[in-house]
């Protein structure tokens, strides 16, 4: 049995696996530039984050109707429970969906036909957080937050994704100001490929709650000492780290660091279809690159319940808790 565990940054996009874009690209009629499953696997190596963002949204495209996104998230909350996920926080990508003429509630809809069933059908509770895309406008966030407004009922929070370098948090203020007025959660990429200041313009100008990775934090020591602090919690992802060269190898990874510097450390997929792996093969990997102890990888899981979203349900954040605290490791 996996280690129990909460999933804080994943984006549902990035779970689509060749096998499930070729079935929806069928249903569809959509054709795809890839002679089969393989041929597609093979086109998930990338040099950078731009070079996988251009694939990402290019097999998008297969996504069309609330089934195929039912079908999508459901593949995800399948593999995720598999693999010791107990609560996961789902980011989506409206405006890759509108632009090109998908509602927004063909997306919402769909996703809550299986988020809605998902602790019955898989054991794993859910939040879904809007994310922005940073290479748009921020009039163009401002468009989808008010188209988000019939579903708010669905939606815990609002994310900031896409390429990180020369579009700055800042750049959006006026819509996160607009999401906090009306009670929704905040969180936004910062330090991946950006600079530490970035991440102190989240802070700072966003107000977010969480950052999306943060690795370059560690540039930083008075923003270091903000983050362990105020107790901020980071939702690294170490497998793509590697695969978008963030890191060159996960022995390079800068987890333990970042955990003996008494930062809130979260270990997540982020986009597991094309990054090798889904919230436990992160734990797996990162347990046998950097040597992680036991009590590391409960600290790891336990930090991820902590920094949850789970204000509304405290009793099964205390469940989940106390799970982690009674996990017993396999033998080695």
């Amino acid at each position: 049995m996996p280690l129990p565990k909460a999933e804080l940054h994943l984006h549902i996009e990035g779970t689509l696996e060749p096998e499930l874009a070729f079935e929806l690209a069928a249903r569809n009629s959509v054709p795809l530039p890839y002679a089969d499953e393989d041929a597609l696997r093979e086109a998930y190596r990338f040099e950078d984050l731009q070079s996988f963002l251009n694939l990402y949204y290019a097999l998008m495209t297969v996504l069309r109707t609330e089934r195929d996104f039912e079908d999508l998230a459901n593949a995800y909350l399948a593999r995720a429970a598999a693999q010791g996920v107990r609560h996961a926080e789902i980011f989506f990508d409206p405006q890759a969906h509108l632009a090109r003429g998908v509602e927004m509630g063909t997306v919402v809809e769909g996703l809550w036909r299986a988020l809605g069933r998902s602790r019955e059908n898989h054991g794993v509770s859910t939040r879904l957080i809007m994310c922005f895309l940073r290479d748009e406008s921020a009039e163009s966030a401002m468009r989808t937050l008010d188209a988000a407004k019939p579903y708010l009922d669905r939606i815990t929070g609002v994310g900031l994704d896409s390429a990180e370098v020369g579009h700055p948090p800042v750049k959006f203020r006026e819509v996160y100001e607009a999401a906090a007025a009306l009670g929704l959660r905040r969180v936004a990429h910062a330090g991946e490929e950006g600079p530490p200041e970035y991440v102190t313009e989240a802070l700072d100008v966003l107000g977010v709650e969480r950052v999306d990775h943060g690795l370059r934090s560690l540039e930083d020591p008075e923003l270091v000492a903000r983050l362990v602090r105020d107790r901020v919690p980071l939702t690294l992802c170490p497998l793509s780290n590697v695969r978008l060269r963030t890191v060159d190898t996960l022995a390079d990874h800068p987890l333990p660091a970042m955990l003996d510097a008494g930062l809130m450390c979260t270990v997540n997929s982020d986009d597991p279809a094309y990054f090798g792996g889904y919230a436990g093969d992160n734990f797996d990997a990162v347990r046998l690159a950097l040597g992680l102890t036991e009590e590391r990888l409960r600290e790891l899981a336990r930090n991820s319940f902590l920094a949850s979203f789970l204000e509304d349900d405290e009793e099964l954040r205390a469940r989940c808790l106390a799970e982690v605290a009674a996990y017993t490791f396999p033998a080695a």
